[in-house]
């Protein structure tokens, strides 16, 4: 008999009564069950429906130069996706919004991508029944971070569209923002394996959806477009209209096909790990000239000045 099924081949191996950990993380401070930690030591139960089934809704807001930009909308839509999955946590709106500031407050972070989170849970007896789960409310601050470098920011990103196909709202409500991310991910080694720096994916009518935490826009004779369906409504997406109502440019969401967007005079991904960034090839075709736009550049601008304007940011207090 092999010695893997033999139980008295040799003896069992020691149980340990805790575990060590040998892999690095972030710089970063943690909020889990109450307790503020290092990075390294906010931990989940591999029992956890967030875990074992994507089970779990989220939300991320930067901190840039020491303040929130747009907290509240983020914050609207954390606690959207808590109803629409039946989820609940034993804090409100502003108690979320203390645990957010504390967490950066204790990084030192002047620049801090933060997230909150809330997973279904785990239940005692590991019932299959999602309602027997406790629901599990945790949050984190970590450096700030980008889908694009800052050589990328300036030349514009390299992007390839996937054949493969954004999950449809049929099945997963996009305003409800989740871990779901194997149709991404996969459509990131798509544009891996074509020498591009990222993808877009498509929807389940074959146009243009969105990549891996970003949506996308494109520029027309100075007019705007972004698609409309199967997509989250991302914040800085709805920042970049605001911003247009500003700047009195032209924007709407409405169906991009795939010949629209390489056509395109301008390209731009938007999110809030980056902000407004620049797209200047598409399948290894340049975009226009492959030169960042003139609108991109100046939203892009914009955009960030509204990181210093009160009425759109919320200090954070150090210590």
């Amino acid at each position: 008999m092999s010695n893997l099924i033999d139980p008295h081949a040799k003896p069992l191996p020691s149980l340990s009564d805790r575990h060590i950990d040998p892999h690095s993380y972030p710089d970063g401070v943690a909020f889990l069950d109450g307790q503020y930690l290092p990075m390294s030591q906010a931990k989940i139960s591999v029992l956890d429906w967030g875990f074992l089934h994507s089970d779990a809704t989220y939300d991320t807001v930067h901190v840039w130069d020491g303040r929130f930009f747009r907290l509240d909308l983020h914050l609207d839509r954390f606690f959207g996706g808590l109803e629409k999955l039946r989820m609940t946590i034993p804090f409100d709106r502003d108690g979320v919004a203390e645990i957010l500031h504390n967490c950066v407050a204790l990084s030192g972070h002047r620049d801090a991508y933060v997230e909150m989170l809330c997973t279904r849970g785990a239940s005692p007896t590991f019932s299959r029944d999602p309602r027997d789960a406790v629901n599990r409310f945790m949050a984190f601050a970590v450096p700030f971070g980008s889908v694009a470098n800052a050589e990328q920011l300036q030349r514009g990103l390299h992007v390839a569209i996937s054949d493969k196909v954004r999950i449809p709202p049929a099945s997963i409500d996009p305003t409800i923002k989740n871990y779901h991310w194997l149709d991404l991910v996969r459509g990131l080694y798509d544009a891996y394996d074509r020498g591009a720096e990222t993808a877009l994916l498509l929807d389940f009518n074959g146009n243009v959806a969105e990549g891996p935490g970003f949506n996308v826009f494109c520029v027309d004779d100075g007019k705007l477009s972004t698609p409309a369906v199967g997509v989250l409504p991302g914040i800085t997406r709805r920042t970049v209209f605001d911003l247009c109502a500003e700047a009195g440019l032209a924007v709407a969401a409405a169906d991009v096909s795939v010949a629209a967007l390489r056509q395109s005079d301008e390209v731009f991904i938007t999110s809030t790990a980056g902000g407004i960034m620049p797209v200047t090839m598409i399948d290894g075709v340049p975009v226009a000239d492959r030169k960042v736009g003139a609108i991109t550049r100046r939203l892009m601008a914009i955009y960030w000045q509204k990181h210093g304007d009160p009425a759109w940011c919320s200090p954070v207090h150090y210590p």
